[in-house]
C-alpha cells in the first residue's frame, strides 16, 4: 500500500501539476512542509542575459516559487502582495540553485516569508521577501 502524503504535499502537489512555468524552470521540489518549501533547479544557457549571466528573472521565479508553496502549504489559498529581491552574487550557467523558504509571520489574512537562494558552492545569490494575502478560500485536496 503507497505511502499517505502529508497535507503540506498534497496542496503543492496540486500546485506544481498545474504550474507550467516552474516545471519550464525545471524546479525540483526537495522538501514541503507546512510554512516551508526548498526547491532547487538548475541553470540553463537559454536563462541568461546579454551579460552571460542568468536574468534576474529566474532567481526570482524560483524564490516566488517556494513563497507560494510554503504558503498555500498551510491549506488556504494564499497570494503575494508585495515582493522584493537583493541579487548578492552573479549566477551563471550549470550554478544549481536551491531556494529555502521560511515562515517569518502568519496571521488569518496576511503570511510573511523569507526565501534565501543560494548556490552549489552554499553562496547566497539572493535574498527574497514576500507577503502574501490569504483569501481564506480552502485548498480542496
Amino acid at each position: 500500500m503507497p505511502e499517505k502524503k502529508d497535507f503540506p504535499t498534497r496542496v503543492v502537489d496540486r500546485m506544481y501539476n498545474n504550474d507550467p512555468f516552474s516545471q519550464w524552470l525545471g524546479i525540483e521540489r526537495v522538501e514541503d512542509g507546512a510554512g516551508s518549501s526548498v526547491l532547487r533547479m538548475t541553470v540553463r544557457k537559454e536563462m541568461l542575459n546579454g551579460f552571460d549571466i542568468a536574468h534576474g528573472g529566474i532567481t526570482y521565479s524560483l524564490a516566488d516559487s517556494a513563497l507560494a508553496f510554503a504558503s498555500n502549504s498551510h491549506g488556504i489559498k494564499s497570494v503575494s502582495i508585495e515582493t522584493s529581491i537583493s541579487h548578492t552574487k552573479p549566477v551563471k550557467e550549470g550554478d544549481v540553485l536551491t531556494a529555502q523558504a521560511t515562515e517569518k509571520n502568519l496571521t488569518n489574512k496576511i503570511g510573511v516569508y523569507e526565501i534565501m537562494v543560494t548556490n552549489q558552492k552554499e553562496e547566497t545569490v539572493a535574498i527574497f521577501k514576500g507577503t502574501v494575502y490569504r483569501t481564506g478560500k480552502e485548498w480542496d485536496v
